[in-house]
């Protein structure tokens, strides 16, 4: 029986016969009693099992290896006054799989940098085990918002012809060692996605309201926290919407995973909370109870000339991409709290930015939170063929390679608009975790790939 099932039917166990399979995470032994803390996978809680003298194998279970894969059989006991309200009284202890004694967790705390060298074994650290848990809850979050919406799940392709952003930074998919592209595997350079949106955007000219949630790829040369070369997004798009409509899903997108995660998850946020980051779940709360403030990019810029001499980027100045500390003040001191900025001077922004009647501005948002800066960045998509093709040009793109994308505009084309939320990201916020390496099970950043 799963640890999981016995904790939320405790009461009514007490005294069964019961048996579970689990990993070694603590043995200690006296000369008449020993104690095993298991934990069986299906949920953050351990069983403590409990065996004495008279148990037959009793001298060998004492000498069982941390991380060892051990089969209990024993007596349920309820215990609500102590410190967990369940244990076993074990009547066997089978050792499944030994655990050699050069384990590399034990039992002390590991650094986290530690850990990154041992990608294959660190899910067992309690950190670890929390977060790539609630990775999977977060995931479950993201599809059931979306699913009960009425969206359609769309997975679009890995391997691409074109760069969504236009920023080059791809990694070049090919079987030849020489750069004669037009005799490779597809006949043409092909590269890893960088983005699913262009091609998730003719999904929503059909089902109205898509998303697609997938890795993505980028070439950057970037050893920050928040940077890694594969990572996941979650990218919708709604037809017959603009700016407003997609800030008003974004907000109760958010809203609705951090609520998820604390509904779903609860003794991993409690374990973040205590181990990680101490405010992390009033943060969120905070967020979540919140009305999202909208504010364009010109207020901002505003504001932020007022106390520049503040900044370690004192160089502030309408068209400006602004850096995270900008970003954190406005969230944290101006709104003091979750706020979408908007309309961006295009000449920062993406060529499929819908431009705005100044001609100088595109309709975009950004949402920024607390603690973080930029969480995500939607816009509407620019919907008239001329205007997309002017800005094509104006940015020096080539236009035959994205000709499917402007056809979009010629066959039955509406207002249309979409976000990206880096899902790795999200759950560095959700979590209070530092380094984005520590929230991906297998991290590939520059110079860095382990298994």
């Amino acid at each position: 029986m799963l640890v999981k099932k016995m904790k939320e039917q405790a009461a009514q166990m007490d005294g069964q016969k019961v048996e579970i399979q689990g990993w070694v995470r603590t043995n200690r032994a006296s000369k008449k009693i020993g104690f095993i803390v298991i934990n069986d996978g299906s949920c953050f809680t351990n069983v403590q099992v409990v065996y004495e003298q008279d148990l037959p194998t009793f001298e060998q279970a004492g000498k069982i290896t941390l991380g060892s894969a051990v089969e209990v059989k024993g007596t349920f006991v309820y215990t609500p006054n102590g410190k967990q309200s369940f244990e076993i009284h074990a009547d066997s202890i089978e050792v499944l799989g030994a655990c050699d004694h050069d384990y590399p967790i034990q039992k002390k705390r590991h650094s986290f940098e530690y850990m990154r060298e041992i990608p294959h074994i660190r899910p067992r650290a309690n950190s670890y085990y929390a977060i790539f848990r609630l990775r999977s809850v977060l995931s479950m979050a993201i599809h059931t918002f979306f699913q009960d919406q009425g969206f359609v799940y769309v997975h679009t392709p890995i391997i691409t012809g074109n760069d969504a952003e236009g920023a080059g930074e791809c990694f070049t998919v090919t079987t030849r060692s020489d750069d004669k592209y037009d005799k490779d595997f597809f006949g043409k350079h092909a590269q890893l996605t960088v983005s699913g949106q262009l091609h998730v955007e003719p999904f929503a000219l059909t089902y109205r309201n898509v998303y697609t949630f997938g890795p993505t790829f980028r070439a950057e040369n970037s050893n920050t926290t928040r940077h890694a070369s594969e990572f996941w997004m979650i990218e919708p798009e709604l037809a017959f919407a603009d700016l407003s409509d997609d800030m008003d899903c974004i907000e109760a997108m958010i809203k609705y995973c951090i609520n998820y995660c604390l509904e779903h998850a609860p003794e991993e946020m409690a374990f973040f909370n205590q181990y990680v980051d101490k405010g992390v779940i009033d943060r969120i709360k905070h967020v979540a109870n919140s009305k999202f403030v909208r504010m364009t990019y010109t207020e901002a810029i505003e504001h932020l000339e007022k106390v520049k001499d503040q900044f370690e980027n004192k160089d502030i100045y309408w068209g400006m991409d602004l850096q995270s500390e900008h970003e954190r003040y406005i969230s944290e001191k101006i709104v003091n709290g979750p706020v979408f900025l908007t309309d961006y001077p295009k000449d920062i922004k993406a060529f499929y930015m819908r431009v705005n009647d100044d001609n100088k501005t595109v309709a975009a948002c950004d949402l920024l939170v607390p603690y973080v800066g930029e969480l995500v960045g939607g816009s509407q998509r620019e919907e008239r063929y001329d205007v997309l093709e002017s800005r094509m040009k104006e940015l020096g793109m080539d236009q035959s390679i994205l000709q499917w994308y402007l056809d979009l505009r010629r066959f039955g084309g509406c207002k249309h608009s979409g976000f990206g939320l880096g899902f790795d990201r999200m759950l560095m916020y959700v979590t209070g975790m530092q380094n984005i390496r520590d929230v991906e099970p297998y991290p590939r950043t520059p110079r860095n790939l382990i298994f």
